[in-house]
């Protein structure tokens, strides 16, 4: 069974930087930028990464191919992160399960996102990691969740599909499941 990672790296990061001056995915964070310790780590546990830029991002879209990403550019990005989720998922649909990961979420580590794989490759329809009793990211769908993922809108991303659904909690020692880079002082 082919389970292959989504990241999500088109957003604008408004709560980042409100004047869209500064990408907080190319800020740097340990010797290298934000999205790129995000696409390493997924990389690392995951046979395929498909990843989401917006238009006009040449510099995060060649990071994350010099990688060994699948870049693909969301055109209506901008409507919200469902948009971005789905154009992903269209590029991997043919695949048994996705791994939806976001490219501001740098200190997930590859054993969390490889238990998630696991996790659908053995049964589950969804996995979410749980650390210290609280559920995190990235989240792992089955494809029989598929249809319901394209039919997506708006901001919400598969938050409605998480919460409607039965998920398997997958216990990790992953603190960085519930790190974002939110606003400057994230990068910390």
């Amino acid at each position: 069974m082919a389970v292959v990672g989504i990241l999500l790296a088109a957003g604008r990061g408004r709560r980042f930087d409100p004047a869209g001056q500064r990408n907080k995915l190319l800020q740097p964070l340990d010797g290298a930028p934000v999205v790129v310790h995000s696409a390493r780590h997924m990389l690392a546990a995951l046979p395929r990464v498909v990843a989401v830029v917006r238009p006009g991002d040449e510099t995060t879209a060649a990071e994350l191919a010099a990688l060994g990403c699948e870049v693909t550019v969301c055109d209506d990005a901008d409507s919200g992160m469902a948009a971005s989720l789905v154009h992903g998922l269209r590029h991997a649909a043919q695949e048994d399960g996705w791994v939806v990961a976001l490219g501001d979420m740098p200190r997930v580590l590859p054993a969390t996102i490889a238990a998630l794989a696991q996790a659908v490759a053995n049964g589950a329809d969804i996995a979410a990691p749980v650390h210290r009793e609280k559920r995190g990211n990235p989240v792992a769908f089955g494809r029989q969740h598929l249809p319901q993922l394209l039919a997506l809108e708006g901001d919400q991303g598969a938050r409605g599909i998480v919460r409607k659904n039965s998920v398997i909690e997958v216990a990790v020692d992953d603190p960085g499941i519930m790190l974002d880079i939110d606003t400057p002082p994230d990068l910390q």
